[in-house]
């Protein structure tokens, strides 16, 4: 698989795709274009990367993190977060890991 390769466009929805799952560990690759998401309030850390596009993640108490292409994020357990904006050109690929 190339992280890179990308599905038919345009994207109504999210593609995730697990890359690699034990019981302590997840992989994900997520394609996102335009999209944006409901409050996260997640058990595990998650581990943030920004392989391409821009995106914005905005916390419950009001923070916001501006993310471009390379930057990463780690997220504890039970932060409330949630995806406010991801560009569509290009297309945000993210490489999340939770653990």
């Amino acid at each position: 698989m190339n992280i890179y390769e990308m599905t038919a466009f345009p994207l109504i929805e999210e593609v995730t795709t697990i890359l690699a799952e034990s019981e302590n560990i997840r992989i994900e690759r997520i394609i996102s274009a335009g999209q944006v998401s409901d409050w996260y309030d997640q058990a595990e850390t998650e581990l943030v990367l920004l392989l391409e596009g821009n995106a914005v993640i905005k916390y419950e108490n009001g923070k916001s993190v501006e993310m471009s292409k390379g930057d990463t994020l780690l997220i504890p357990p039970h932060e409330r977060h949630r995806v406010s904006y991801t560009s569509s050109e290009p297309p945000c690929v993210w490489l999340c890991v939770f653990y």
